[in-house]
């Protein structure tokens, strides 16, 4: 067994059938996700993507990294696939039961300790600190990653931060309709006969490649022009985040791991949701309205009507993903704990500099804490 370092575009693709196995199909962990966004955010970084081999030289085990300077912190890790884009769920990739000499192997490659049959590439002179953010807590073999590290020394910062919420569902719609409040559940029953089941509410789902371009449209433009009106510039004013999910788009339909939806409502156009699907889990990833059909509660009309495809569909959960908003519980959906991780190495230069920057930021908080309020 040794780790080897992945340092090209090119070596991530070569791997790409044994990482998806891997990958438990989670959109976010599979190697198209995490290679296109290298390729549309990648330029101020440097691949440092770590894969575990067995001795018959199969992929055993993978962390899917790469590293950046960043001003106060040095030579950061992150997961592939951070930043704006916002990937939730990533994890260590390992094959199941091999989760323990995966994070040991990792943590001494980390560590700089000599694994046999390999170079280490430099090691941990490489850097400085590994952050890992909005990871799920209990990740098992990010558990094990943890634990490994701590017990050679490094030291290990972790906070909350917000959740994943998911449903999960029951063998029939009645039995989730039974889950929801009393009002939420009138509520329901109200929108589907008055809207889904009337004719007056349809929705459309992209099926061919032919109807992705459409789709889109219509799902950039809602979501645009409902935070825009909001005083806000809404995710897809950003060039390389709409670029990003426009090959994202194209791959995953392909794969048949796009689901993108458009409500129309009395024949106008209401409502967008863009998912991406997982082998039983569907992912609401971003979504748009139109302004001024509000009070027709469109939103609220394509959600019901998207998980009820889902349910039909045979997927097990529904997932919205990060953030704590509301409607998420309303829906019946469960928070999914997720955390901050931060690792520095026992390196000394890596601790002085990590103690430099804790020190700041304590500072800053007491400083904010002891402002005096203004008078009248």
């Amino acid at each position: 067994m040794h780790v080897r370092r992945l340092t090209h575009v090119i070596e991530l693709h070569s791997l790409a059938q044994a990482w998806n196995r891997l990958a438990g199909g989670v959109p976010f962990r599979l190697c198209e996700w995490n290679a296109t966004w290298w390729r549309h955010y990648g330029q101020q970084g440097q691949l440092y993507v770590l894969a575990v081999i067995d001795p018959t030289g199969d992929l055993m085990g993978l962390a899917p990294w790469y590293i950046e300077p960043v001003r106060a912190r040095g030579r950061v890790l992150r997961f592939l696939g951070s930043g704006e884009v916002c990937s939730d769920y990533h994890t260590i990739l390992s094959r199941p039961g091999d989760e323990h000499i995966v994070a040991s192997a990792l943590a001494d490659y980390l560590c700089n300790e000599m694994i046999e049959g390999d170079a280490l590439d430099g090691g941990s002179c490489e850097w400085d600190l590994l952050q890992m953010s909005g990871v799920p807590h209990s990740d098992h073999t990010l558990r094990l990653l943890i634990t490994e590290m701590a017990t050679r020394g490094a030291t290990v910062r972790e906070e909350p931060t917000l959740n994943c919420w998911r449903i999960a569902f029951p063998p029939s719609w009645e039995e989730y309709e039974a889950m929801l409040s009393k009002g939420h559940r009138k509520q329901v029953r109200r929108l589907q006969r008055g809207f889904l089941d009337s004719g007056r509410a349809v929705l459309h789902t992209v099926e061919h490649r032919e109807e992705l371009p459409l789709g889109w449209e219509i799902l950039v433009h809602l979501h645009q022009r409902r935070w825009i009106t909001q005083g806000e510039l809404g995710v897809f004013h950003s060039s390389r985040f709409t670029d990003f999910h426009r090959d994202i788009a194209e791959q995953f339909l392909a794969k048949g791991r796009l689901q993108l939806h458009w409500l129309e409502i009395d024949g106008k156009l209401a409502a967008a949701e863009y998912h991406l699907a997982g082998d039983d889990v569907v992912f609401a990833y971003q979504a748009g309205v139109e302004p001024e059909l509000l009070d027709l509660q469109p939103g609220r009309i394509c959600n019901l009507a998207t998980l009820r495809k889902a349910h039909a569909g045979g997927f097990k959960h529904f997932d919205y993903l990060r953030g704590d908003e509301p409607y998420k519980a309303h829906w019946r959906a469960e928070p999914q704990r997720c955390v901050n991780v931060e690792i520095v190495p026992t390196r000394l230069g890596a601790r002085l500099r990590h103690g430099a920057w804790e020190a700041g930021r304590l500072l800053k908080r007491w400083m904010v804490g002891n402002t005096p309020a203004p008078q009248d």
